[in-house]
């Protein structure tokens, strides 16, 4: 049986400006996840919140260590918290 929960990562490093959110997106949507990716202002970070199966978020997160080929990541700080159901797809978010 599968365990929903809720993931809130922030992504570290070179990771605007380089396709990261597309990228994200794609391997979120490919795992059946919904939620949302966003640059955060002022930062070198992205935010990730998305729900779903916990092992598919941590393929996820293991996605997020990597990026796209233009991308460096620093580092990615997981948070868990319980599933609210909140989302109905995996957007970017401006």
């Amino acid at each position: 049986m599968s365990e929903l929960v809720h993931l809130s990562a922030m992504v570290y490093g070179h990771v605007q400006g380089v396709f990261y959110r597309a990228f994200v997106l794609h391997r979120a949507n490919s795992l059946g996840l919904k939620g949302y990716v966003r640059n955060l202002p002022k930062s070198h970070a992205v935010e990730v919140n998305a729900e779903g199966d916990k092992q598919k978020l941590e393929e996820l997160i293991e996605h997020l260590k990597m990026g796209p080929p233009e991308a460096w990541v620093e580092k990615v700080e997981p948070h868990w918290s319980e599933y609210t159901g909140q989302f109905t797809n995996f957007e970017i978010r401006y």
